[in-house]
């Protein structure tokens, strides 16, 4: 069933569309985060300021250096040894949508750490966005159930995986690392 689901969702994702789907934090809505048109989508679906950047999610750190200038060694080490899901921000955005970019440049990166996620990223050879699956200012759903009808009917497809899966996930930690290393937690 699950790679049911991965066929599904990655047809949608090469089709320019979005997905409603499973993370290793809250439920999020996707797109390929190198496509502007279906970036926009999503701003459209969350009725959210297109100047807004997104986080995008990576099945592996290998990848980092496709969408980042200056990785700093010390991430490596901060994606492999956090126990919790981990958004770094990365100054030097490179080969994403403008959209995901944010105005200073930088990027939010998560390596997730979940079976859906991976293995999707992973045979899409891409980056996806994640943001969460709300409207824009309210409160971001904890399960499944409390995603809005909105949000629902919005989308291109919704993910059957999960979907009845009640364990109360919280947003990621975010810390913004600077290219000679030094750090500052944004949430956590």
């Amino acid at each position: 069933m699950l790679n049911d689901q991965i066929k599904r969702a990655l047809a949608v994702l090469k089709d320019g569309g979005v997905i409603l789907y499973p993370t290793d934090t809250v439920w999020g809505l996707g797109c390929d985060a190198t496509n502007e048109q279906a970036v926009e989508k999503i701003n459209a679906i969350k009725g959210r300021s297109n100047d807004k950047s997104f986080i995008i999610l990576l099945d592996t750190d290998a990848k980092l250096q496709s969408y980042v200038t200056e990785i700093p060694d010390v991430a490596y080490d901060l994606i492999e040894y956090a126990e919790s899901p981990l958004t770094i921000i990365f100054s030097g955005a490179k080969n994403l949508a403008k959209k995901v970019i944010n105005v200073d440049g930088s990027v939010g990166v998560r390596v997730v750490k979940h079976d859906f996620c991976e293995q999707l990223i992973q045979r899409f050879r891409k980056p996806i966005t994640s943001t969460s699956a709300n409207i824009s200012g309210e409160p971001t759903p904890k399960f499944f159930d409390e995603i809005s009808d909105e949000i629902k009917e919005a989308v291109d497809y919704i993910v059957d995986w999960e979907q009845d899966l009640n364990v109360d996930k919280k947003p990621s930690t975010i810390m913004k690392l600077a290219p000679g290393g030094q750090f500052s937690f944004i949430r956590r």
